[in-house]
């Protein structure tokens, strides 16, 4: 009673309740009050698979340098157009040379090689609960230990994976040109359903609340239910499409090779708007990125459009010397992508105005992967490129 006759005239009322707060806390205390808000979390600063996410929203939690510099480089020896996953300071990419490799991200030197059946195509890694999976040319799905690329499982399926896997919970979705979208065990491979569509399943899978999206090569837009397998709907898109659907909570949004970027409504279940561009009318191969009510796509008129994700308006248009077959990816109001013109561009994200730019000097149609500070992309010469 002394000691805190003595502490009371330097400690408020405010301070002595917060540190009674602090003491409870440290007993593992937890307010059950619902009107009492969490604390926010760190937000995970990974890329573990196409797009960043299983929305394919293409949008990177880190930042980036405002003025990147080439850091190291990792030659694949041979074309590298599957895009990286980056988990825990390693970078996972695949190569036409049948390797999948890991690197670490800080110097690009190997943790392990993992050799696939064949070469390793626009397929890319997924990464989650300590396993790579991955699927090569000759149709063969790869589940790989993360620590020490030791095989796991291996799925086969009768086409060609081209298809990057998506992992949820725990199953694994991938597409395969044998025309089905399986649903894997994610613990032994083993098959749980698969879906058939009436062509390639090219497009990587969207997932949003339990169900799986994809635009599909029968020119068709479909919605799958995970859990079974079963079709939820399904409309026209009107023509092929290679491109992997980017989701809102509200919308789905994709190119096509019918020289046209859609806006689907996912609630009223229809096309709202169509942009083509009214000139340059080429296929869009790229997938979309979506962020703050701006959609980036590149087409293979050799420019980056930014539309108006509500609208399906222009707001802007970027010209390279070549096609845009890389998937944008957008950090802290820029845009990163690759061009078969060779060179990798940092864009404006408002402006749609050159920021930076890299030489490459052979095309880029791998899209860019952004975690903990850093850029990587692939080209098609085999090097694999790492900014920050």
């Amino acid at each position: 009673m002394r000691l805190l006759t003595k502490w009371r005239p330097l400690i408020s009322l405010r301070d002595r309740f917060v540190l009674v707060l602090l003491f409870l806390l440290l007993l593992g205390f937890q307010p059950t009050n619902q009107n009492v808000k969490a604390l926010p979390q760190i937000p995970q600063q990974d890329w573990p698979q196409f797009r960043g996410n299983l929305q394919l929203t293409g949008v990177a939690l880190s930042s980036l340098p405002a003025t990147l510099k080439l850091l190291w480089t990792y030659e694949a020896g041979d074309s590298i157009e599957s895009s990286a996953a980056i988990v825990d300071a390693t970078v996972y990419v695949g190569s036409q040379s049948g390797e999948l490799v890991a690197l670490n991200l800080t110097n690009g030197t190997v943790r392990w090689k993992y050799r696939t059946n064949e070469g390793i195509g626009e397929s890319s890694p997924c990464v989650g609960q300590g396993v790579v999976y991955v699927g090569d040319l000759s149709g063969v799905l790869h589940a790989v230990n993360a620590s020490d690329g030791k095989k796991v499982w291996i799925f086969k399926t009768n086409g060609e994976i081209k298809s990057s896997p998506v992992l949820v919970d725990d199953r694994v979705l991938v597409g395969s040109y044998d025309e089905h979208l399986y649903c894997l065990s994610a613990r032994d491979g083993s098959l749980l359903w698969k879906f058939r569509i009436n062509g390639p399943v090219h497009c990587t899978a969207g997932v949003a609340d339990g169900i799986a999206y994809i635009s599909g090569c029968d020119e068709t837009f479909r919605a799958v239910r995970i859990s079974d397998g079963k079709e939820i709907f399904h409309i026209s898109s009107g023509a092929y499409t290679g491109a992997s659907p980017a989701l809102t909570p509200e919308a789905a949004y994709f190119g096509t090779f019918g020289n046209e970027v859609l806006g689907v409504n996912l609630r009223s279940r229809r096309v709202t708007w169509r942009y083509q561009h009214p000139k340059r009318q080429f296929p869009f191969y790229s997938s979309a990125a979506v962020v703050d009510g701006k959609l980036i796509v590149g087409g293979r008129d050799k420019g980056v459009h930014c539309l108006n994700a509500k609208t399906g308006k222009v707001l802007w248009t970027f010209l390279t010397k070549a096609r845009v077959e890389s998937s944008p990816a957008v950090a802290s109001g820029r845009v990163y992508v690759g061009s078969n013109d060779g060179r990798f561009y940092v864009l404006d994200l408002n402006k749609g105005t050159k920021l930076w730019e890299f030489l490459a000097g052979a095309p880029l149609s791998a899209s860019p992967a952004i975690a903990a500070g850093r850029v990587v992309i692939g080209s098609q010469d085999g090097r694999l490129y790492c900014f920050g």
